[in-house]
């Protein structure tokens, strides 16, 4: 049976557009960074992107070396665009990135003009697209001057390859070094994609912080992990689940679990349910609440998580009172791993 998708999708959504330019995006999207590879049920992954769209979500996430294998996601992804979203392709945004390694030798990451168009031109065939809606560069790269690494994306614009250009995991310095670079070579960037959860809050340092380079740039931000990937769900407040992506020490290490971040954890699970809602529902509210914020970035490993979070659009207001409370416990735990750093 093919796929029909539900006719009061854009019902229930929220939209919120991205910076000053002219795209709305939905306030919650669907990354493909975990749950997306060989070794998960494609027809799960299928019914996840499915209901996802059926909801509203019309930002679907990706890079280059999104898997396992590297490449997997996008593939798989493909493959829905080839069928079940043929029609739709139009109804969304697609966004990929390239910055980590892809392939071996001295080609294979960073920002180079060489790695960067390469690894376009492959993710467009793993797509079985001739554009993405947004391509980013998904790390600065210290060694390579950043004309080059913005040269590569505005030739991605140029060709038609992309529809925007963004950038990701850059810091206050450097995001605002690539903007003035790119106005100088007449490219406009669209978004920044950083971490940001109520455990890792970077983007709001300094002066000017992130977040305030990216709004004095016109950008939006797209953040992802705002759920600390996972730690803010109250899955590990009890310990570590032997299938959590803890127990095999992935991108959210056990270290990252001491027992003073689990309190604060807890305390901020609380908070969520006096106001009726789950940890994730408020980590998502959170991140939101800032009107430089476009975006909350996320994963799911089912129709039911996905779910979940997607009710934290139900209720979006904090109090003063709420916010002052949740400052006390939002607290760095040390989990940024996408930090800067060099080769």
């Amino acid at each position: 049976m093919s796929y029909l998708p539900a006719g009061d999708r854009y019902d229930s959504m929220i939209y919120r557009r991205c910076g000053r330019s002219g795209l709305d995006l939905p306030a919650i999207a669907l990354g493909l960074w975990q749950n997306f590879g060989h070794d998960k049920s494609e027809d799960t992954q299928r019914e996840i992107v499915l209901h996802a769209f059926d909801r509203g979500v019309t930002h679907i996430d990706l890079a280059n070396n999104y898997g396992p294998p590297p490449g997997a996601a996008e593939s798989f992804f493909g493959r829905l665009l080839a069928t079940d979203l043929a029609p739709y392709r139009d109804e969304l945004v697609i966004s990929s990135k390239a910055g980590y390694r892809m392939w071996p030798g001295p080609y294979g990451e960073w920002g180079s003009r060489k790695y960067l168009l390469s690894s376009l031109d492959a993710s467009l065939r793993r797509l079985g697209q001739d554009y993405v809606d947004i391509f980013y560069s998904h790390r600065d790269d210290p060694t390579t001057p950043l004309h080059e690494t913005m040269g590569a994306l505005k030739t991605a614009v140029d060709s038609g390859r992309a529809l925007y250009a963004g950038i990701s995991s850059y810091t206050a310095e450097r995001a605002a070094q690539a903007v003035e670079v790119a106005r100088e070579i007449g490219l406009t960037l669209l978004v920044h994609q950083p971490s940001y959860s109520m455990l890792n809050r970077w983007v709001e340092e300094g002066s000017p912080s992130a977040l305030d380079v990216t709004a004095e740039a016109g950008m939006g931000n797209v953040v992802f992990s705002p759920l600390a990937q996972g730690m803010l769900t109250g899955r590990y407040l009890d310990g570590v689940p032997q299938d959590s992506r803890a127990a095999r020490d992935g991108s959210l290490r056990r270290e990252f679990l001491t027992e003073e971040s689990i309190g604060h954890i807890r305390a901020l699970a609380d908070i969520a349910a006096e106001r009726g809602q789950t940890l994730a529902q408020l980590a998502i509210v959170w991140v939101l609440r800032d009107p430089r914020v476009t975006t909350a970035l996320v994963g799911a490993s089912s129709v039911a998580q996905l779910d979940d979070t997607l009710a934290a659009l139900d209720n979006l207001e904090l109090s003063d009172e709420e916010l002052a409370r949740i400052d006390e416990h939002a607290v760095d735990a040390g989990i940024n791993i996408w930090a800067a750093r060099t080769r």
